[in-house]
């Protein structure tokens, strides 16, 4: 679990007195604790639960990255991005676009859908084969791009 060695390389951060690492993993692990007692929520969220969390955490940051970016505000910027890469340590390596295809092909064979009209057939299916491994606009990019 995710959660485990988040508080492990707290620890580690906080030993060190790296400030950007520890403010990486005090994000996720406040994410995790908010999903965790989130109404109707079980006591325990998934390996898959926790992905969707961190890959909503590195979308809100690369938001806000390029808004300061386009203002001008670098100092607010690198600050982003620094947690974006401490966020990513914990996400499994991101597939290539030809890798994504590829599975999205396979999906949509699977699924049979012959038009963008089946669009939200195939997403659920993809985001399901490719959870944590590729970026939900580049699959919803190939996803258009096959069924047209």
């Amino acid at each position: 679990m995710i959660s485990d060695t988040i508080n492990q390389e707290m620890k580690k951060a906080m030993l060190a007195k790296d400030q950007a690492q520890l403010r990486g993993l005090r994000a996720i692990k406040a994410a995790l604790l908010l999903a965790k007692t989130e109404k109707g929520s079980s006591e325990e969220i998934t390996e898959e639960t926790e992905l969707k969390i961190l890959q909503k955490l590195i979308k809100q940051r690369r938001e806000s990255a390029d808004i300061y970016k386009s203002q001008n505000r670098e100092d607010l910027y690198l600050v982003e991005e620094e947690e974006i890469n401490v966020i990513n340590q914990f996400l499994p390596q991101q597939l290539g676009r030809e890798e994504v295809a590829s599975i999205i092909e396979d999906v949509i064979k699977q699924s049979g859908a012959t038009s963008v009209k089946d669009m939200g057939k195939v997403m659920g299916l993809a985001n399901k084969a490719l959870a944590g491994k590729a970026d939900g606009k580049l699959i919803a990019e190939i996803v258009k791009e096959k069924l047209a």
